[in-house]
């Protein structure tokens, strides 16, 4: 492949790589992909800040020539916004925590612990993911009412505690597990309780950081399911309370823009907290 005409200087030895022609159109793609995935982000960001008025302008502004915290305050007024967002902390961090728990267990179980029809039970267990989440809404919604756990947290969460992708993804990572820790662990005396409570749980931290970033964005971001499940203004998440933003005939784009930017920070403060752990837990379960 032809290099491009670089500097001398510029490609001494342990300074920058050759850069050829298939090189620099991978990256004129990665920062045009980059750019689009960005646009609609940063024009939610811009838009939260500019006035009334000024969203549809022609030409479009990115950068407000008035920026205002109006929309700010005025989602806060105009919507219980704290009542929100404590509904979706509360749920989310819960119905995580449940899952990643279960997922953890049930893939331990699976990988480690034999016992009869242990393949069947999994596979069929994976063929859930095959049923669309709207076939059982209506099951699931009866099922709460006679239970009288409508407008209820435990509603809210108990039906997102479980996933057979997290199992899946469990399970891949404890068959990697070396045989000669568990068989050291059971000639101390050690059972399959004991065993994955002290050390294997400790060993699939990436595995288990990886799998709490996708439940709690899966159930922040939930809609359908708190739309059914709740009717009271104080039970509502989150999506739902920006959903009451949007009006039949028009909408405040301003004001919803910057709910919608308030929703976002606790998702970006999860993926930041644990991104060291993403591909470290991918690369360890084989889904690369």
């Amino acid at each position: 492949m032809t290099s491009l005409a670089l500097p001398q200087s510029a490609r001494g030895r342990g300074q920058f790589p050759a850069i050829t022609w298939r090189s620099l159109a991978h990256w004129v793609i990665l920062l045009l992909g980059a750019f689009i995935m960005l646009l609609p982000f940063a024009w939610m960001i811009s838009t939260s800040f500019k006035a009334t008025g000024a969203t549809f302008v022609m030409p479009p502004q990115f950068v407000p020539s008035e920026p205002t915290l109006d929309n700010y305050a005025t989602a806060f007024t105009t919507m219980p916004m704290g009542r929100f967002l404590l509904n979706s902390l509360v749920v989310s961090l819960a119905s995580t925590t449940l899952m990643v728990l279960n997922c953890a267990m049930a893939g331990y179980a699976f990988a480690r612990i034999p016992f009869r029809g242990r393949t069947t039970l999994f596979y069929a267990y994976l063929a859930t993911l095959m049923v669309p989440q709207q076939v059982t809404l209506t099951p699931l919604f009866v099922l709460m009412t006679q239970l009288g756990w409508t407008n209820s947290y435990q509603a809210l969460i108990l039906p997102g505690s479980f996933g057979a992708f997290g199992t899946f993804l469990m399970r891949q990572f404890f068959l990697k597990l070396p045989r000669e820790v568990e068989e050291a662990a059971f000639i101390d005396g050690a059972g399959y309780i004991r065993i994955f409570f002290r050390i294997a749980i400790h060993l699939a931290r990436p595995a288990l950081a990886t799998l709490f970033i996708f439940a709690f964005m899966q159930s922040w971001n939930n809609f359908l399911w708190p739309l059914i499940i709740t009717s009271d203004k104080q039970m509502m998440t989150l999506p739902l309370g920006l959903s009451s933003l949007q009006g039949r005939y028009t909408t405040d784009w301003n004001v919803l823009m910057a709910g919608t930017v308030i929703s976002t920070v606790p998702v970006l403060a999860v993926y930041v907290f644990a991104q060291k752990y993403i591909i470290q837990g991918l690369s360890h379960t084989g889904l690369k």
